[in-house]
């Protein structure tokens, strides 16, 4: 949770605060860039617009929505306009995943597989389903947040995640029957 004092700083001009704030969200930021547009080269250039943009609009946001909902709406705009621009393709790239959880190394390999096949799932939804479920499932946004930030009625946003978790459960399960990947 970033201190109200802190932003109020960074919104009268105060530098430092500014710069205190910009590093305390930064991989947030990246985080929902990344899982948005699905490649680190993509997420690296988001983020930055997105902190930039961040930097020069703290004046303009108003405590009346939480700043987290705020800097929320401001990256997936950023990610949105970057998909609209340039469709992005599947990274061949695979990300290590450690799961602490267990010591087995099948357990692992196996864990690392599904992941990467919910990975590719989430890549193949649409645009608009593949936000909300980053935001609610890898952002943890509640229901409400997801409709401020997105600008979207709450019943919109649970049509959207039911059915991206609709289209998720068979995508997975097209995937464990060996199915072809997108």
């Amino acid at each position: 949770m970033i201190a109200p004092e802190l932003i109020r700083a960074a919104q009268s001009g105060d530098r430092e605060a500014l710069m205190t704030l910009l590093r305390e969200i930064e991989t947030h930021v990246y985080r929902t860039a990344y899982y948005i547009l699905g490649n680190e080269q993509d997420a690296m250039d988001a983020s930055q617009d997105a902190l930039i943009r961040i930097y020069s609009k703290i004046g303009l946001y108003e405590e009346k929505a939480l700043f987290k909902t705020w800097v929320q709406r401001i990256v997936t705009n950023v990610c949105i306009d970057k998909f609209r621009r340039h469709k992005p393709s599947v990274s061949i790239e695979e990300h290590e995943m450690v799961f602490t959880a267990h010591d087995n190394v099948e357990d692992k390999a196996l864990s690392g597989f599904v992941a990467q096949d919910i990975r590719e799932a989430i890549d193949q939804l649409p645009e608009h389903h593949k936000t909300v479920v980053v935001l609610r499932y890898l952002q943890d946004f509640s229901y409400n947040e997801i409709a401020e930030s997105l600008d979207l009625p709450l019943n919109t946003v649970k049509s959207y995640l039911f059915r991206a978790r609709k289209q998720l459960q068979s995508l997975l399960q097209d995937y464990q029957k060996g199915g072809v990947r997108g």
